[in-house]
Protein backbone atom coordinates (compact mmCIF):
# COMPACT_ATOMS: atom_id res chain seq x y z
CA UNK A 1 0.00 0.00 0.00
CA UNK A 2 1.25 3.25 -1.04
CA UNK A 3 1.41 5.78 1.60
CA UNK A 4 -1.32 8.17 -0.21
CA UNK A 5 -3.38 4.89 -0.59
CA UNK A 6 -2.85 4.28 3.38
CA UNK A 7 -3.87 8.28 3.97
CA UNK A 8 -6.97 7.35 2.20
CA UNK A 9 -8.15 4.38 4.28
CA UNK A 10 -7.44 6.09 7.40
CA UNK A 11 -9.41 8.88 6.48
CA UNK A 12 -12.09 6.33 6.10
CA UNK A 13 -11.29 4.78 9.41
CA UNK A 14 -11.45 8.03 10.82
CA UNK A 15 -15.13 8.65 9.94
CA UNK A 16 -15.93 4.98 10.70
CA UNK A 17 -14.18 5.64 14.34
CA UNK A 18 -16.73 8.77 14.71
CA UNK A 19 -19.97 6.54 13.73
CA UNK A 20 -19.11 4.20 15.54
CA UNK A 21 -18.29 6.03 19.05
CA UNK A 22 -21.39 8.42 18.16
CA UNK A 23 -23.05 4.48 18.54
CA UNK A 24 -21.81 3.72 21.53
CA UNK A 25 -23.01 6.67 23.29
CA UNK A 26 -26.53 6.86 21.49
CA UNK A 27 -26.91 3.73 22.51
CA UNK A 28 -26.16 4.19 26.57
CA UNK A 29 -28.45 7.25 25.93
CA UNK A 30 -31.48 4.77 24.92
CA UNK A 31 -30.31 2.51 27.50
CA UNK A 32 -31.01 4.94 30.12
CA UNK A 33 -34.02 6.84 29.13
CA UNK A 34 -35.99 3.92 27.71
CA UNK A 35 -39.32 3.30 29.49
CA UNK A 36 -42.77 1.55 29.33
CA UNK A 37 -43.88 -2.05 29.28
CA UNK A 38 -40.78 -3.28 27.03
CA UNK A 39 -38.22 -1.58 29.51
CA UNK A 40 -36.31 -4.49 30.75
CA UNK A 41 -36.48 -6.29 27.41
CA UNK A 42 -34.64 -3.22 25.88
CA UNK A 43 -32.39 -1.84 28.63
CA UNK A 44 -30.76 -5.18 29.08
CA UNK A 45 -30.39 -5.88 24.81
CA UNK A 46 -28.41 -2.52 24.76
CA UNK A 47 -25.56 -3.34 27.13
CA UNK A 48 -23.99 -6.24 25.00
CA UNK A 49 -24.80 -3.94 21.58
CA UNK A 50 -22.30 -0.93 23.71
CA UNK A 51 -19.93 -3.27 25.10
CA UNK A 52 -19.62 -4.98 21.22
CA UNK A 53 -19.52 -0.98 19.88
CA UNK A 54 -17.05 -0.06 22.38
CA UNK A 55 -14.58 -3.14 21.07
CA UNK A 56 -14.77 -2.12 17.27
CA UNK A 57 -14.26 1.66 18.13
CA UNK A 58 -10.96 0.58 20.12
CA UNK A 59 -9.95 -2.07 17.06
CA UNK A 60 -10.76 0.68 14.49
CA UNK A 61 -8.44 3.49 16.43
CA UNK A 62 -5.36 0.63 17.14
CA UNK A 63 -5.64 0.04 12.88
CA UNK A 64 -5.49 3.82 12.11
CA UNK A 65 -2.33 3.83 14.70
CA UNK A 66 -1.31 0.69 12.60
CA UNK A 67 -1.24 2.81 9.30
CA UNK A 68 0.25 5.81 10.87
CA UNK A 69 -2.28 7.83 11.92
CA UNK A 70 -3.30 9.19 14.67
CA UNK A 71 -7.31 8.36 15.76
CA UNK A 72 -9.09 11.29 17.25
CA UNK A 73 -10.67 10.39 20.30
CA UNK A 74 -12.44 13.53 21.59
CA UNK A 75 -15.57 14.65 21.31
CA UNK A 76 -15.23 18.35 19.43
CA UNK A 77 -13.70 16.05 16.88
CA UNK A 78 -16.27 13.85 16.59
CA UNK A 79 -18.91 16.28 16.58
CA UNK A 80 -17.14 19.06 13.88
CA UNK A 81 -16.46 16.13 11.34
CA UNK A 82 -19.18 14.01 11.76
CA UNK A 83 -22.05 13.86 9.04
CA UNK A 84 -25.11 13.56 10.67
CA UNK A 85 -27.29 14.84 13.39
CA UNK A 86 -27.67 14.31 17.18
CA UNK A 87 -30.00 11.03 18.07
CA UNK A 88 -32.89 13.14 18.41
CA UNK A 89 -35.26 11.25 21.12
CA UNK A 90 -35.11 11.78 24.75
CA UNK A 91 -37.03 9.71 27.28
CA UNK A 92 -39.33 7.39 25.42
CA UNK A 93 -41.37 4.18 24.92
CA UNK A 94 -39.12 1.13 23.86
CA UNK A 95 -41.16 1.10 20.90
CA UNK A 96 -40.10 4.57 19.79
CA UNK A 97 -36.52 4.35 20.62
CA UNK A 98 -36.49 0.98 18.62
CA UNK A 99 -37.86 2.88 15.89
CA UNK A 100 -35.31 5.32 16.06
CA UNK A 101 -32.11 2.65 16.44
CA UNK A 102 -33.08 1.28 13.36
CA UNK A 103 -32.64 4.51 11.48
CA UNK A 104 -29.63 4.98 13.13
CA UNK A 105 -28.37 1.26 12.37
CA UNK A 106 -29.44 1.85 8.68
CA UNK A 107 -27.10 4.64 8.75
CA UNK A 108 -24.20 3.17 9.91
CA UNK A 109 -24.67 0.03 7.83
CA UNK A 110 -24.66 1.46 4.93
CA UNK A 111 -22.05 3.97 5.24
CA UNK A 112 -19.65 1.12 6.64
CA UNK A 113 -20.62 -0.84 3.19
CA UNK A 114 -19.19 2.29 1.56
CA UNK A 115 -16.13 1.75 3.74
CA UNK A 116 -15.79 -1.50 2.55
CA UNK A 117 -15.96 -0.82 -0.88
CA UNK A 118 -13.42 1.81 -0.49
CA UNK A 119 -11.18 -0.44 1.38
CA UNK A 120 -11.45 -3.09 -1.02
CA UNK A 121 -8.05 -2.34 -3.00
CA UNK A 122 -5.57 -0.69 -1.06
CA UNK A 123 -6.17 -2.71 2.04
CA UNK A 124 -7.66 -6.44 2.44
CA UNK A 125 -6.88 -6.13 6.27
CA UNK A 126 -8.74 -2.93 7.25
CA UNK A 127 -11.69 -4.54 5.02
CA UNK A 128 -11.32 -7.95 6.98
CA UNK A 129 -12.16 -5.65 10.11
CA UNK A 130 -14.99 -3.61 8.90
CA UNK A 131 -16.70 -7.17 7.32
CA UNK A 132 -16.70 -8.19 10.87
CA UNK A 133 -18.19 -5.03 11.81
CA UNK A 134 -21.16 -5.07 9.83
CA UNK A 135 -21.60 -8.62 10.91
CA UNK A 136 -22.79 -7.59 14.71
CA UNK A 137 -24.06 -4.52 13.13
CA UNK A 138 -26.45 -6.17 11.34
CA UNK A 139 -27.22 -8.82 13.97
CA UNK A 140 -27.54 -6.09 16.54
CA UNK A 141 -29.91 -4.44 14.17
CA UNK A 142 -31.71 -7.59 13.26
CA UNK A 143 -32.44 -7.52 17.01
CA UNK A 144 -33.81 -3.99 17.32
CA UNK A 145 -35.75 -4.40 14.06
CA UNK A 146 -37.76 -8.24 16.28
CA UNK A 147 -39.12 -5.95 18.08
CA UNK A 148 -40.90 -3.22 15.45
CA UNK A 149 -41.48 -5.94 12.55
CA UNK A 150 -44.81 -7.61 12.24
CA UNK A 151 -44.31 -11.52 11.21
CA UNK A 152 -44.85 -10.64 7.42
CA UNK A 153 -41.90 -8.85 7.76
CA UNK A 154 -43.30 -5.38 7.30
CA UNK A 155 -41.38 -2.93 9.97
CA UNK A 156 -44.31 -0.66 12.37
CA UNK A 157 -41.86 2.35 10.88
CA UNK A 158 -42.67 2.13 7.42
CA UNK A 159 -41.25 4.83 4.94
CA UNK A 160 -40.07 8.01 7.28
CA UNK A 161 -37.86 11.05 7.37
CA UNK A 162 -35.56 10.06 10.19
CA UNK A 163 -35.14 8.76 13.70
CA UNK A 164 -38.92 11.02 15.11
CA UNK A 165 -40.43 10.06 12.12
CA UNK A 166 -39.50 6.50 12.79
CA UNK A 167 -40.35 6.28 16.57
CA UNK A 168 -43.52 8.08 16.10
CA UNK A 169 -44.65 5.84 13.58
CA UNK A 170 -43.41 2.70 15.20
CA UNK A 171 -45.64 4.19 18.23
CA UNK A 172 -48.70 4.86 16.89
CA UNK A 173 -48.59 1.14 15.24
CA UNK A 174 -47.72 0.05 18.97
CA UNK A 175 -51.26 1.38 19.95
CA UNK A 176 -52.91 -0.14 16.88
CA UNK A 177 -53.33 3.03 14.75
CA UNK A 178 -52.26 3.01 10.70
Amino acid sequence: MTTKEGGGVIDVLRMRLHALNDLALTLKHVHWNVVGPHFIAVHEMLDPQVDAVRDMVDNTAERISTLGGSPPGTPGTMVAERTWDDYEIGKAEAIEHLGALDVVYTGIIEDHRKAVRATDEPDPVTQDLLIEQLRKLELFQWFVRAHIESSGGKLATGAHDGESAAARKAAEQAKGKP
